[in-house]
């Protein structure tokens, strides 16, 4: 599972650990034993105790031999953990070397001492930076360019002790004198928001438990909206109001979503004119506003829920800008009066195109500028209030652009990102005007060899079943030969509509400069080449997104990129899913497979309301209570299909507190393949007691796991170093 709700997110947000994350020094390499995990086939692997359970729905049973790990921090479940983590660091131990270089390797590519391009808002420059040694980023401002910095937050400092720490979003007041922060330390994406008197450094008592870590400020400064979550379902379901100095206790609930396919969330407009609230439904959505000069008041409706309405909204002067599916499967932009903003008042601004997906906009005073995907290439478009529009002209053919921080209105500057799979991230302030650029920053690889021409990307074409093309982006190292013999990682994702776009990783380039090349699957179930093709990868049409992954595997050992002896596959979260139902339907096309957080107890999850995300993701995948629903997730569940065949060898990873897919699912499914695999083929899982769905906090220790997972994808195929 991912998130219930599709919120309008930067893409900045998705590359603030790109700018950093960066792998090489490989002096002093110490060489690890030639053993392979293949010689530690007679290692004995834990056996997990069997307490068959009957599950019957629609005349149907199931019986599930493991349901009894579903019961959180019982001995006898932890207790297996312990066993299958003591177990993979035995396979592993022979790589435990490699491992530390692999890590050392990645960790060395990122600059120590960093910074991020900085922004200016409301009177003040604001940015992060990052100290040598240092896990965790330090929240910085100050008055000018000249003026002394200010150190607003040290999450270095705040998780002092702490296994894990996760800072939520930080939110100043608009008097600029407090900032509202929210810390989960536990990893289930629960987060305490608390606050900081920036002109004193005082931390104020007040203590809003049981977040999403996000505040929406009013304008008297002490007045914020904020969301609260289920204690056991984790869905957001209110809105609450709390004014400093008076306790929690007595905040009061102004909105309540009491229909639990939905969640709900508050954030200020752009503007700075209105508080909105938004509640999501897969399938449709709802706003409301409320001036931030009157938290006391209440708030209006823009456009009441209709199933089949997806809508979100954007506000400038005496208008609200509203993306909407409305007529438009692509989405097109309508205006309407804030006075009056129901869809009756819509008003046409951008018309749909069949062949262009309008994935968001950015408002300017005099330009509007439109996040487009066209052939599944992001583009940016811009619209001047005179003169002729144009679209950003960019270097290379396969491409990631998305517009990042611009705070202000009034202005000719598009500040934008952009990178490419040889492309690192990069930073430019773009005149809308003149179309001069400039680039404030480009993600730096620390390394003597790493030269972006060194390396080769490609754009090419599956096949599917059916005849549709299956996009697929490639990326190697200058000599990779096409004849069969190259290792070959295959990447797919496919749900939620959520796009795998062609970026830099320069943790990627311990993969390439090792001789493998990489590659994106661009399978259905994702937005790439637009709506359709999420339309055309969920609910009854999900087995696209499985069997357009195989036809992208097939079609790269068709074309020598690689065999089925070198040819591996990765996926996490609804892609651990997607590599769950890849084994089962094509166990003989892969290598070898690593499956992180995987979704793979598909119909016992759905069919269980007081799990995390259930409620909210029935038009992802359907409702099982429906029988039609129910058969065809049981015939792609990878719990449910697991058979005695040879499988290839898998690395299976998970977090204890993962708030998004819960432990028990991967542990289940690991102890059933056991039970049932045939063949001496590895199967490795682990479990990271002290994590959630995104794996270990910091800039660094995530790391240690990918070095992991690199070793074991290395080791079978006999690379030692």
């Amino acid at each position: 599972m991912k998130f219930p709700m599709k919120l309008k997110t930067p893409v900045l947000i998705i590359f603030a650990a790109v700018v950093f994350i960066i792998g090489c020094d490989t002096s002093n390499q110490s060489i690890p034993s030639s053993m392979s995990i293949y010689d530690k086939k007679d290692t004995v692997s834990p056996v997990a105790k069997q307490q068959p359970k009957e599950l019957t729905i629609h005349g149907d049973t199931r019986v599930d031999k493991y349901y009894w790990m579903n019961e959180r921090d019982h001995e006898d479940v932890v207790s297996y953990l312990n066993e299958e983590n003591a177990y993979t660091e035995s396979m592993l131990g022979h790589t435990k070397d490699f491992q530390t270089q692999l890590f050392e390797e990645i960790k060395g590519r990122i600059k120590q001492t960093d910074m991020s391009v900085p922004y200016k808002h409301n009177g003040y420059i604001y940015f992060t930076k990052f100290e040598e040694g240092k896990e965790y980023a330090i929240h910085v401002r100050k008055k000018s360019e000249a003026a002394k910095e200010e150190i607003m937050l040290d999450e270095n400092e705040l998780a002092k002790g702490l296994e894990f720490y996760s800072m939520g979003s930080t939110v100043v007041s608009p008097d600029n004198k407090m900032v509202a922060y929210g810390e989960d330390t536990l990893s289930r994406r629960i987060y305490t928001v608390k606050f900081k008197n920036l002109e004193t450094g005082e931390l104020l008592a007040d203590e809003l438990p049981g977040t999403t870590g996000y505040v929406a400020w009013a304008n008297d400064n002490k007045t914020v909206f904020y969301t609260r979550k289920d204690e056991t379902t984790l869905r957001s379901f209110k809105i609450m109001k709390h004014v400093l100095g008076t306790p929690v206790e007595q905040d009061e609930m102004v909105f309540e979503e009491s229909d639990d396919t939905f969640s709900c969330f508050v954030y200020r407009s752009k503007s700075g004119d209105y508080i909105i609230i938004g509640s999501s439904h897969t399938v449709m959505n709802e706003y409301w506003y409320l001036s931030t000069e009157n938290p006391g008041g209440k708030f209006k409706v823009i456009q009441p829920r209709e199933r089949g309405l997806e809508y979100s909204i954007d506000h400038y002067g005496d208008k609200f800008y509203i993306h909407t599916n409305l007529d438009a499967m692509n989405f097109r932009l309508v205006t309407a009066p804030v006075s009056n903003p129901g869809k009756a008042n819509w008003k046409e601004l951008i018309p749909h195109r069949n062949d262009v997906y309008l994935e968001d906009i950015e408002i300017f005073k005099d330009y509007l500028v439109l996040n487009e995907r066209i052939k599944g290439i992001t583009e940016l478009r811009v619209i001047p209030k005179e003169g002729k529009e144009y679209y950003i002209e960019l270097p290379d053919a396969s491409h990631l652009i998305y517009s990042s921080v611009n705070m202000d209105f009034d202005t000719d500057v598009l500040r934008f990102g952009y990178t490419s799979m040889t492309t690192p991230n990069s930073v430019y302030d773009f005149n809308m005007k003149s179309k001069e650029r400039e680039l404030l920053k480009q993600q730096e690889v620390i390394s003597d060899t790493f030269k972006p021409e060194n390396y080769v990307s490609e754009r090419l074409f599956a096949t599917a079943k059916d005849g549709t093309q299956i996009p697929i982006s490639l990326v190697y190292k200058k000599g990779f030969k096409k004849d069969g013999s190259g290792n070959l990682l295959l990447y797919g994702y496919g749900s939620y509509g959520s796009s795998m776009d062609p970026y830099f990783s320069s943790v990627r380039l311990t993969l390439l400069d090792r001789g493998f090349a990489f590659a994106i699957a661009h399978i259905r179930g994702g937005e790439e080449m637009g709506r359709k093709w999420y339309e055309d990868g969920k609910m009854l049409n999900k087995k696209n997104t499985f069997t357009d992954f195989i036809d992208c595997g097939e079609y790269l050992v068709q074309e020598k990129y690689t065999s089925n002896d070198h040819l591996f596959a990765m996926g996490g979260s609804a892609g651990g899913l997607l590599m769950g139902a890849i084994i089962n339907m094509r166990p003989d096309l892969w290598k070898g497979v690593v499956a992180a957080v995987p979704f793979v107890d598909v119909v016992t999850t759905m069919l269980d309301e007081s799990i995390p995300l259930t409620t909210g993701e029935f038009d992802e995948w359907g409702n099982p209570k429906n029988e039609e629903y129910y058969h065809y997730i049981k015939s792609y569940s990878p719990y449910d299909n697991v058979e005695a065949k040879e499988y290839p060898s898998m690395l299976v990873t998970t977090g204890y507190h993962d708030s998004q897919v819960q432990y028990f699912e991967p542990a289940k499914w690991v102890a059933k393949l056991r039970e049932l695999k045939t063949g001496d083929n590895p199967l490795l899982f682990h479990c990271n007691m002290d994590a959630g769905h995104g794996g270990a906090s910091g800039r660094f220790r995530r790391y240690k796991e990918t070095a992991m997972e690199y070793a074991f994808l290395f080791d079978l195929v006999g690379i030692k170093e």
